[in-house]
């Protein structure tokens, strides 16, 4: 259910805001997410309500995106695991959630009209809560650990 799936995603943004308010290096990341967690809510009353998400809202996360996609380099040019400083789990937990909000949005759509900008939102805001992980742990001194996946590509 996707109003269900939202709520659990806007919980986990809280859960993350508290392991990021710890972390004085972490506090532009901590900002940007407190400034999240209400668009995360705005989204989950978008389909059955009227729609809360606006086209500031993704012009903002983009220009969140762009800027940590350019700090994060090389490693967000592949995929890692999911580790590290316990603010990184607790965004990539976020971008999971993100995800599969996503995936709910994408169950109701084969039932009713949805505005193609929640899609947008909730894709965009997954590869936002990536960057902020990487992020994270590089302002901790963790390094990423890239996955290479046996499944796909050349082994």
């Amino acid at each position: 259910d996707y109003e269900i799936r939202t709520d659990s995603l806007t919980t986990r943004i809280g859960d993350c805001l508290s392991v990021l308010r710890a972390y004085e290096v972490l506090e532009e990341i901590y900002s940007i997410v407190v400034k999240i967690q209400p668009l995360a809510y705005h989204a989950n009353g978008s389909v059955r309500g009227r729609l809360a998400v606006t086209e500031d809202d993704i012009e903002w996360l983009e220009s969140v995106y762009d800027d940590f996609a350019a700090r994060g380099g090389e490693a967000i040019k592949q995929f890692v695991l999911p580790q590290g400083h316990a603010a990184a789990t607790a965004l990539h937990i976020c971008r999971s959630e993100a995800k599969k909000s996503y995936r709910a949005l994408h169950k109701v759509s084969e039932e009713q009209e949805v505005p193609d900008i929640l899609f947008r939102f909730l894709g965009l805001l997954a590869n936002v809560f990536f960057v902020l992980a990487v992020e994270a742990n590089k302002l901790t001194g963790i390094e990423e650990i890239p996955f290479i996946s046996k499944s796909y590509g050349k082994h």
